[in-house]
């Protein structure tokens, strides 16, 4: 009986043997190449603008790739400035001053503010146009915020505009990034060619 389990034995290390060469022979005949990193190629319309007159007390320029879209409001100045390609929106909403200054500057700062809990990073820079005397501040938020980039602007006796963008996905910074930073640039455009009329 022992002779026998030692011939088994013998057969099974055998075959292993002939298992594991075939599988080393069969597989060493192509070499492995690791792949190469992969990076995210976005490309996007280079921007272009037209100036936007709607039936209100300002008007601004916008990027020709966006199309104006008014939402369901009462306040027949509101408007979202829609991105089709990138999944986004700018709201736009207008306030007439009447004695609400204070109140509407309040407001407008405390905004950015709520996006602290998931923002890294919240910078603000004021901006001054004593030409078209409209006064303001660009808010550009980094982080799993809701929105990248906001703005106020107001002529300090009449007019009140504020506007933030949105997208239509999960705020994931890593990938909202190379969008963020084009339309960063497109807020900051419309927000520094606001005219009151």
């Amino acid at each position: 009986m022992h002779d026998f389990l030692m011939k088994v034995f013998q057969q099974k290390k055998l075959l292993l043997l002939i298992i594991v060469a075939s599988f080393i022979f069969f597989c060493s005949e192509e070499e492995i190449i690791p792949k190469p990193k992969s990076y995210l190629a976005l490309t996007y319309d280079e921007a272009a603008y037209t100036e936007v007159s709607l039936d209100c007390p300002f008007s601004f320029e916008m990027n020709i790739h966006a199309r104006l879209e008014k939402p369901r409001s009462k306040n027949f100045c509101w408007t979202n400035v829609f991105y089709p390609k990138q999944k986004a929106q700018v709201f736009i909403t207008y306030a007439p001053i009447e004695g609400n200054l204070t109140e509407l500057l309040r407001d407008a700062q405390q905004l950015p503010l709520q996006h602290t809990i998931k923002a890294d990073h919240i910078e603000a820079s004021e901006y001054t146009n004593e030409e078209k005397r409209t006064f303001g501040t660009f808010y550009e938020v980094e982080g799993d915020a809701a929105s990248q980039a906001q703005f106020y602007l107001t002529d300090s006796i009449n007019h009140f505009l504020t506007g933030s963008i949105y997208f239509s996905a999960r705020p994931n910074y890593d990938s909202l990034v190379p969008v963020a930073a084009y339309l960063k640039n497109d807020i900051r455009h419309l927000m520094e060619t606001v005219s009151w009329k």
